[in-house]
């Protein structure tokens, strides 16, 4: 039976917490305070190592006290990271605030989506999917547009903003009704983890999807969120500028709510393979080019490319949880996620450091890589 009010929340947090109103300039914000490509990249692979440590304990407190209560910690944890963001003035601050952010990532884990899920039955989880994401774009349209209006020259206030719209989020999770799943588990924690988790690594076809994804997905989160400002600069683009290109990034995010119609006509297969493909040949394309057009063109159809067929890989996670510890099953895939994010994180950032063309280059190469390492996994995705 669908959850409405759930389905409703979750949209309007989703809302909330897509407004981050510095977003256009979030490595820009960084150097600016005096941190380098491949600091913010450290921090970042760091920030996935702590993800990693923290997956199982929040995955199995989730199942066991409630999905509700969990939620509210991840976002209360979201807000707060929002706040020394704002206050931050170097790199141990922005230490800082990664390692907050990382136990409201790995809180919210697997937790959000249980919730989705639950409340509106594998049939319309696509399409819930989808809407939840164009929701969260929605969000970041607002405050990118707000940001090359009235924040341009003001980063402070930029941060302050985030920081409030966060804080509304983690308020808006208290009206949350729990859902819980039909059986409660009764096995110790960590073996269930461990046992979950074995389960996913003698599944070599659906552990190389897995894997693949987080490769493709690594990319994308680098190229579109440090490394493409960085390109602009170098196409000689302002501050203002880039705001209104981040404004057109969050309407071509929005594509999210189309993914069932787009996957359903493309085919899910095409559609799970074309999306890394196009990635890479737009990151190799980034290296030939000084045009901002052409890079913002880029930058345009990678996002369009990850947010039509995301839904679609939510919802194969989804199916391929069979037990009561639903929660516990999507925090051990982020946990093969999560590693592979930090090493790539790593690896993408020093070749930053090196050279943004190499870094191009590397990230277009992983990216055809993962097209065709998911050829063997077709089956999954019907």
């Amino acid at each position: 039976m669908k959850n409405k009010r759930n389905i409703h929340i979750l949209y309007a947090v989703a809302f909330l917490q897509g407004m981050v109103f510095y977003a256009a300039v979030a490595s820009l914000y960084r150097q600016a305070r005096g941190m380098t490509l491949g600091q913010i990249t450290l921090l970042e692979g760091i920030s996935f190592i702590i993800q990693l440590a923290m997956e199982l304990p929040w995955g199995v407190i989730a199942d066991r006290i409630g999905y509700k209560k969990t939620m509210a910690a991840g976002c209360a944890l979201f807000a707060l990271s929002k706040f020394v963001f704002w206050r931050a003035g170097g790199f141990w601050d922005f230490f800082w605030e990664r390692l907050l952010i990382s136990a409201a990532i790995a809180a919210l884990s697997g937790v959000d989506e249980s919730i989705l899920y639950l409340s509106c039955g594998d049939g319309d989880s696509q399409k819930v999917f989808g809407r939840w994401g164009a929701w969260s774009t929605a969000g970041l349209l607002v405050s990118s547009g707000a940001f090359a209006l009235w924040m341009a020259d003001d980063y402070a206030l930029a941060a302050l903003a985030t920081f409030i719209a966060y804080a509304l989020a983690a308020a808006l999770t208290l009206f949350l009704t729990e859902v819980r799943p039909p059986e409660k588990a009764r096995r110790e924690p960590a073996r269930s983890f461990l046992r979950l988790l074995g389960g996913t690594l003698r599944q070599g076809r659906f552990l190389l999807l897995v894997l693949c994804w987080a490769l493709y997905g690594v990319v994308l989160s680098t190229v579109c969120t440090w490394l493409s400002q960085n390109q602009y600069l170098r196409c000689g683009m302002g501050n203002r500028a880039m705001g209104w290109v981040y404004i057109a990034v969050s309407v071509v995010s929005m594509a999210g709510a189309f993914s069932q119609r787009f996957t359903d006509r493309m085919g899910r297969t095409r559609s799970a393979l074309g999306a890394p493909a196009v990635t890479g040949l737009a990151c190799i394309t980034l290296t030939l080019t000084c045009s901002a057009a052409l890079s913002v063109g880029c930058i345009l159809l990678m996002e369009a490319g990850y947010e039509l067929v995301a839904p679609m890989m939510s919802q194969v996670w989804n199916r391929q949880v069979t037990g009561a510890d639903r929660a516990t099953q999507l925090s051990v895939y982020a946990v093969l996620d999560e590693a592979v994010a930090a090493f790539g994180s790593l690896v993408i950032g020093q070749a930053a450091d090196a050279s943004l063309d190499g870094a191009f280059l590397l990230c277009g190469a992983v990216c055809l890589f993962s097209a065709l390492a998911l050829l063997p996994c077709r089956r999954f995705l019907q």
